[in-house]
């Protein structure tokens, strides 16, 4: 098999999970679901079978900081400093067109930073299963056996098999829906024939530059460029030339709905979730007998049910401020520093419509833990 590589895609803004996932401290940083980051489970998950010097970390150079302070026990692994976020097109593209430079046959697995997983061995067996699909030249993708009809989630349809690996079920993708109605969502998972998708793709590096090059010719053009600077004295400012002049684009929308030659390998028993929002965290979470999930300074919740209380830390030798429920259901309790969240559980993926007030109110204060 050829060199294998995973690219940890670790910007994105994680804006549902407001107030405490915050444009400079996002999901991927915060200690959601034990003492471990969303971003350091991503890593270790990778780390027992993929040398350090094999696992390349893309955000934002202003995450860099914070990304690089908690990969400190994984000494070796390469940063990639995007200037400013463009949707995970170009920066796929940069990382591949670094790795197609200097190996050209590498295979590259695009993993992300910010979902649970709680079966780290299948993970593995996968991803390798996938890279003897991509071997072949195909675009790889991992698709989640749909649970129930989530209109969150693209859907990946299955065709035709294109057999076992590694004791895997491989199928070509028809086609990729992104977010579908609900009728939709329902008749997905009733069909047997689609998967969610997970975002997690894996290929040669070399060829998800020519399909950049057939779908995206101006990103193409623009990495054309970047191509002869890359490890010279001027990298950076031909990327801080090139790079604001880049239309924002995702690969699922610009290379994966348009691509032919696409596979689907079926992730069975991989226990993931995408943590989209405060309601998909608090179906992850210990619960007791009421279904409550709290976790503060100081909390009281009597004759409550179904609720997910999380309490900020309070400045040092402050007594802790005390969250008191009575007689509520299926109700979202953020309690921050500076901003306190209160919502009903099932309408938790529209806290992205609150961040968008902020910005229109001019309350951008709050979107930030440091202004």
């Amino acid at each position: 098999m050829s060199d294998v590589y995973a690219l940890v895609m670790a910007g994105g803004g994680g804006t549902r999970l407001w107030p405490l996932s915050r444009v400079d401290r996002p999901k991927q940083l915060l200690r959601l679901l034990g003492n471990r980051s969303l971003f350091q489970m991503a890593l270790d998950r990778l780390g027992p079978w993929l040398a350090a010097d094999r696992i390349l970390i893309a955000a934002p150079a202003e995450l860099l900081p914070d990304l690089e302070a908690q990969a400190a026990e994984k000494p070796g692994v390469v940063f990639l400093a995007e200037p400013s976020p463009k949707g995970t097109a170009s920066v796929i593209g940069l990382a591949a067109l670094r790795l197609a430079k200097a190996n050209p046959g590498s295979l590259m697995m695009c993993m992300t930073a910010d979902h649970y997983i709680g079966n780290g061995e299948r993970l593995r067996q996968l991803l390798l299963a996938a890279c003897e699909v991509a071997e072949t030249g195909a675009l790889v993708t991992l698709g989640i056996p749909p649970t129930y009809a989530d209109t969150g989630y693209g859907y990946i349809e299955h065709g035709a098999s294109l057999g076992v690996y590694r004791g895997i079920e491989v199928n070509r993708a028809l086609g990729f829906k992104e977010k579908p109605p609900l009728e939709a969502a329902e008749g997905y998972v009733r069909d047997g024939r689609h998967s969610w998708n997970s975002g997690m793709f894996v290929w040669k590096a070399a060829r998800i530059l020519e399909e950049i090059d057939r779908w995206l010719p101006e990103l193409g053009a623009a990495l054309g460029r970047i191509r002869p600077a890359l490890g010279m004295d001027h990298e950076a400012a031909v990327l801080h030339e090139i790079w604001p002049t880049l239309a924002t684009q995702t690969i699922d929308f610009g290379i994966m709905e348009h691509a032919e030659n696409v596979a689907v390998v079926s992730a069975t028993d991989l226990m993931w979730a995408d943590i989209g929002g405060w309601d998909r965290l608090y179906d992850l979470r210990h619960r007791d007998g009421d279904g409550n999930s709290v976790e503060a300074q100081a909390a009281l919740v009597v004759d409550s049910h179904g609720v997910l209380v999380l309490g900020g830390e309070r400045t040092a030798g402050a007594r802790p401020r005390l969250i008191a429920l009575l007689g509520v259901e299926d109700l979202v309790v953020i309690d921050t520093a500076d901003a306190l969240l209160i919502c009903p559980r099932d309408r938790a993926p529209e806290v992205r419509r609150l961040v968008e007030r902020l910005r229109e109110d001019g309350l951008d204060m709050y979107l930030a833990w440091e202004s």
